[in-house]
Order: C-alpha cells, then sequence, then structure tokens
C-alpha cells in the first residue's frame, strides 16, 4: 500500500511539474501593437450591443452556480448578492461590503467572524459574476480600452482594470465575430503568474430578446461553467435577501 501510495503521490507531483512547465512554455506577453481612442470606444460598444447589455441592465435577478459550487443570488438594483457555499450564507451589500452572515442557518454575531465571510463572499462574488458578465464590464468606473493584436496576429479589445474587483490591473483581449459577440478572451491577471491564457465564450443563453450569457469557458488546462442560469421573478418583499433593508 506505502508502494502505491508513493507512486500515486510520485504521478500527482510529475502531472503538477508538467502543467506548470506548459503553462510557461505557453505564456504570452502582453500586446504591444495596440492603440486607443474613438475606434476602441466603438467596437467595445458593438461588443455590448452584440451582447443585449440593455437587457442586461433591465434585469433585476440573477442566479447561478459557479464552478467551486458556490451559488448566488444577484439582485442587481439594490446592489446586493446572496452568496452560499458549504454551511455559510452571507447577504452582502456590493457598495460598501457590510452584510449579515449564517452558519448552519444561525447568524453569526462576532465581528471579527462575520468580516471574515463577508471578506470572503466578497472575493468569490467578484470573481464569479466577473465570468457572468464581464462583456457588460467594458466602460466600468477606471477602465481603459484599445484595440491590439496578439501574438497569433489575432485583433480584438483589450480593456484593462485600474480599479474596480479583487485585483486591480488585470487586462482582458477580447477576440470577437463579426457581430461583436466575444468568441474567446485571453487574460493577464495578477493572480496568474502565466499570461495571455485563452477561454472560450460559448454556449450563449438570452434568445432574442435576453440578456446574452455565455454558459462556457473552455481553456486548455481548465473549464470555467456557469451552471443553473436562471432570472427569479422577485419583489422587494418577498426576496430571499430582504432582510438587508429590513
Amino acid at each position: 500500500m506505502k508502494k502505491i501510495l508513493k507512486f500515486l503521490g510520485l504521478g500527482l507531483a510529475v502531472l503538477i511539474v508538467a502543467a506548470v512547465i506548459a503553462g510557461f512554455i505557453a505564456n504570452e506577453p502582453m500586446p504591444t501593437q495596440r492603440e486607443g481612442g474613438t475606434a476602441a470606444d466603438e467596437l467595445a460598444r458593438k461588443m455590448e450591443r452584440a451582447v443585449n447589455k440593455t437587457a442586461w441592465d433591465q434585469t433585476r435577478f440573477v442566479s447561478w452556480k459557479f464552478l467551486s459550487g458556490t451559488r448566488y443570488l444577484w439582485d442587481k438594483d439594490k446592489k446586493a448578492v446572496l452568496v452560499e457555499w458549504g454551511d455559510n450564507k452571507v447577504l452582502l451589500n456590493t457598495t460598501d461590503r457590510t452584510g449579515l452572515v449564517y452558519v448552519n442557518g444561525q447568524l453569526v454575531n462576532d465581528t471579527e467572524a462575520t468580516q471574515k465571510l463577508i471578506d470572503k463572499a466578497w472575493s468569490q462574488f467578484a470573481n464569479d459574476s466577473f465570468w457572468l458578465c464581464a462583456p457588460m464590464k467594458a466602460f466600468d468606473p477606471g477602465t481603459s480600452r484599445e484595440i491590439a493584436t496578439n501574438k497569433a496576429g489575432e485583433e480584438g479589445l483589450l480593456v484593462h482594470y485600474s480599479s474596480g474587483g479583487v485585483t486591480p490591473g488585470d487586462s482582458y483581449l477580447w477576440l470577437l465575430d463579426d457581430s461583436g459577440k466575444p468568441k474567446a478572451w485571453q487574460m493577464w491577471v495578477n493572480i496568474i503568474p502565466v499570461g495571455g491564457l485563452q477561454f472560450s465564450w460559448e454556449d450563449w443563453s438570452g434568445g432574442t430578446n435576453g440578456p446574452q450569457i455565455a454558459q462556457q469557458h473552455d481553456g486548455k488546462l481548465l473549464d470555467v461553467p456557469i451552471i443553473d442560469l436562471t432570472y427569479p421573478s422577485y419583489t422587494d418583499e418577498n426576496s430571499p435577501l430582504k432582510a438587508l433593508w429590513e
């Protein structure tokens, strides 16, 4: 048994090392051939139209589950989100990062424990909601836009985030089809040492008139699905988040 475990451990270590080496071989610097100005902004507006940002802005509640298993119910109008993972449930105000925390159904009154779980909920939401609706955020505060060409010679829309989220300073190169709808993106983000990792944007939901949301993002080493995407119809009176404003 010890020999088997040793062999399995060695195999896992080899796979990890191989993945790291493959990642660094695939490392791509951020495009140096790029141009900002009106043309870049027009391309970003084209992307917004392709994903029906108008319908997204008119949508109040969005519910989904992320790859990690964390579940969300986002009230966009109230700027609040219900975040659930394991035995934890956090009702979070996204503007000031305050809220209510429950563990095993019981309200947590300890200030330090509450803040720790609120911080974790915010971090998860900031990341996971970006995978949900990043095409709608090309003009967020702190963004800049450029038309850029990657190493493969593909031209796209490079959006840089100097503020916001958990890791400001990240950049994303959108590769778009002729209509402006994203086909894929490449990312240069602080938490990943390999630059230019590419993930697809596909399996779009929303039909003809709804917000266009890509439910599948495939990468070379990892796939990132958006699971159980729905648009619930709540009011202030029956919202699961109402404890935040009662």
